[in-house]
């Protein structure tokens, strides 16, 4: 199938160009004709008055914790976790972890979201879901050392592996996920690292996410999780690692020298108070930085457009330094960047013989004028309500704002059947 986007504005190489084509030949890009001819697509889609944009990449995800948004807000993290969403957690099945998953993948893509990464339970269903609604994805079941189940989670990440790897024309991959140090002791992440190493399986982690997290760590292991990590030969294997809030300069340092790609959630650091990662340092240090929500229970929405626009106010305040994340940053972190984290060095970018991940943004509002600079707009002024039309693998999965994989009709009626499935055991 070839597919031709015309008229458009076109955000590349950190600029944008009006009134230029697209031409998609598969799931890649193919080039950006000059005087091209509708008659030679398969589809044409007129761009005029809309913005060009590599799909937005969601760096850390738990999209199935959709079903736990407003069940408990204005909680530090620890209490959060351990006296409502672990008991909440108990009664998750396959059919309810496939419909919230599924929630978020409309929400997602109805945001321009076009790629995610996510670590949690029931993953098989989760795949399901992003298999239908035709979203890419990095795969990872949730680990826990400390589980009574740690040994049957660990095989059932590896068969998650041997399932999904490379599946969906391409858009699966998949990843161990040790849960934290303070759930996985040294003995289960050795072994983590083993069955990795053995099949090639790159890791997602959280680390350093609190401040309590890292100073039981140093007491505990007289290492920062950082160090811990490094020195049980976690990072010899590709990692991505959420978080990073409360990294040293010797942490960054690691981070760097190992390779190590940060998951930055603003907006989950923010509402749980764990405070601001320092990823200027970061990035200076040469350590690639993506952006993620962390799933839509700790945070309003999965929401990309927030989170450009978060990472980059935050960050001027924090550091007094007005230009401590530039929009073309903050754009670059939601999509090349992004790209990175998963395992990419062919999305997250408009470029001859790139993946296929494209939006449409509808520039017409109110809040698109005066347009002196629309990367600026993008990221300050933009929503995800602005999202016309997305492109997921050289597929369209949303046309002028209707979902063409997701009926959505029969989502929100198996959203609310799921839901009071899910907290029956509350009413007990």
């Amino acid at each position: 199938m070839t597919t031709l986007i015309k008229n458009i504005g076109l955000y590349r190489n950190g600029k944008v160009t009006e009134n230029q084509n697209i031409s998609l030949d598969g799931k890649y890009i193919k080039d950006f004709p000059e005087n091209p001819k509708d008659e030679d697509y398969t589809e044409v889609i007129d761009g005029k008055g809309m913005l060009a944009m590599p799909g937005l990449v969601n760096t850390h995800t738990h999209v199935a914790m959709t079903l736990f948004r407003s069940y408990a807000d204005d909680m530090e993290l620890m209490d959060w976790l351990q006296n409502k969403i672990w008991p909440a957690e108990d009664h998750l099945d396959d059919d309810i972890v496939y419909w919230g998953s599924m929630l978020a993948f409309a929400e997602m893509i109805r945001g321009g979201t076009t790629a995610f990464c996510d670590m949690y339970m029931f993953m098989d269903s989760c795949a399901k879901a992003a298999d239908k609604a035709g979203i890419r994805g990095n795969l990872a079941r949730g680990l826990a050392g400390i589980s009574p189940n740690a040994q049957s989670g660990l095989q059932e990440n590896i068969e998650l592996f041997e399932k999904w790897e490379g599946a969906g024309d391409g858009r699966f991959h998949v990843m161990l996920g040790p849960h934290a140090p303070y759930t996985c002791p040294p003995d289960y992440i050795r072994q983590v690292r083993d069955e990795a190493m053995k099949r090639g399986i790159p890791i997602h982690i959280h680390l350093s996410e609190t401040k309590g997290e890292v100073e039981n760590c140093l007491k505990e292991y007289g290492k920062t999780p950082i160090a811990l990590m490094n020195d049980l030969g976690l990072f010899e294997l590709p990692t991505l690692a959420a978080h990073c809030v409360h990294v040293t300069d010797e942490d960054i340092a690691i981070m760097q020298e190992k390779h190590v790609r940060v998951a930055h959630n603003p907006g989950s650091n923010l509402k749980l108070a764990s405070g601001i990662a320092p990823i200027v340092k970061m990035r200076k240090a040469g350590v690639t930085v993506g952006l993620g929500t962390d799933g839509a229970s700790s945070n309003n929405k999965l929401d990309m457009f927030a989170e450009m626009r978060l990472a980059s106010l935050i960050h001027k305040a924090n550091t007094y330094d007005p230009f401590a994340i530039t929009a073309t940053e903050a754009m670059e972190m939601a999509t090349v960047d992004g790209a990175k984290c998963l395992g990419y060095d062919d999305l997250g970018k408009l470029e001859k013989g790139a993946l296929a991940d494209i939006i449409l943004v509808d520039r017409s509002g109110y809040h698109w004028h005066p347009r002196f600079d629309s990367i600026s707009l993008a990221v300050y002024a933009g929503n995800s309500m602005d999202v016309d039309t997305v492109i997921i693998n050289g597929k369209t999965v949303m046309r002028h704002k209707e979902m063409t994989t997701i009926d959505t009709e029969k989502l929100y009626d198996e959203v609310d059947r799921v839901t009071e499935k899910l907290y029956a055991f509350s009413k007990k």
